[in-house]
């Protein structure tokens, strides 16, 4: 609902409810990430004349990168959550989207103590990291080129799947701003009550949503209009600095996630997302700036 202030947003984040199995609109935007990153590597290798048969094997070593790399991120924002279980829970709950409940049993009664969550706990600098070690294990078993040749194109890919996950956070009703007076600021009905009173707030995954969009247009645009696709390393390194200062920036508008624990750790006046964003930044400036050593032709 708008009103002439702000626009209120109540929508059940379960798109389907089928009683032990529920589809959640989050679910649904990881799925669109995914197809139209395959979609879009698979111009980019008919483009660069590589066997589209690879984008299988790809896809499943994306996959599972992004999965295990965002599931074990989410320790750096919940680490106090996961403290106080053995390891064999604490795992099941990482890798599993099932969250403890000595009353239910998940996936048809065969996890009994556990109920249905889905993952909604996702890292982005953890499905980073996961994503990228995924893509060396894949260029090193069936492409056999210089890595940077398939990160610059698996970045292009990227800052789409980013903008739909971030829909999804909008329609979780988590990741939400600070609070705010601006006619577009969003009340957000359904928030965890982790980030206090219900009132309107910066739309903050929608301002990062529209951001990858703008990011995804310039390194496309780098890739297909521009010779600089050559410098192994520079589209990378681009969208890694763009991508990073993005989800730095954007961090000025959100409420603080979980328990930032490394916030705490340090205490300089930065939360978890800023920090961990500033090596990432770091790293791209060094890979695009070196690009210029690692050229090569068609």
């Amino acid at each position: 609902m708008i009103n002439l202030l702000y626009i209120t947003w109540d929508i059940n984040p379960v798109m389907i409810d089928l009683g032990p199995l529920q589809i959640h609109y989050y679910s649904l935007m990881w799925i669109l990430a995914f197809v139209m990153g395959w979609y879009v590597m698979k111009k980019i290798l008919e483009t660069d004349k590589v066997d589209v048969k690879l984008l299988d094997p790809l896809f499943l070593y994306s996959f599972l990168g992004v999965i295990i790399g965002a599931r074990l991120g989410e320790l750096f924002y919940n680490l106090d959550y996961y403290q106080g279980m053995s390891l064999g829970k604490a795992l099941i709950e990482v890798f599993l989207p099932v969250q403890q409940n000595p009353d239910s049993s998940a996936f048809f009664g065969l996890l009994k103590g556990y109920e249905f969550s889905g993952f909604r706990g996702l890292a982005s600098h953890g499905a980073t990291i996961g994503f990228m070690i995924s893509s060396y294990l894949f260029n090193r078993k069936y492409l056999k080129k210089n890595i940077f040749w398939l990160l610059d194109r698996v970045a292009i890919t990227v800052p789409l799947g980013g903008a739909a996950i971030r829909v999804g956070n909008f329609f979780n009703s988590e990741i939400v701003g600070k609070v705010s007076d601006l006619p577009w600021a969003v009340e957000f009905v359904n928030q965890s009550s982790g980030y206090g009173q219900i009132e309107p707030r910066h739309p903050s995954q929608l301002y990062e949503a529209i951001c990858y969009v703008i990011i995804f247009f310039v390194v496309w645009f780098v890739y297909r209009k521009t010779s600089l696709k050559y410098r192994q390393g520079y589209i990378f390194g681009l969208f890694f600095i763009l991508l990073w200062i993005v989800r730095f920036i954007i961090e000025f508008f959100k409420e603080d996630q979980g328990e930032e624990f490394v916030a705490q750790l340090l205490n300089i006046g930065l939360n978890n997302g800023q920090i961990l964003s500033i090596p990432f930044i770091l790293f791209g400036i060094l890979v695009m700036f070196t690009s210029k050593n690692r050229v090569y032709k068609d």
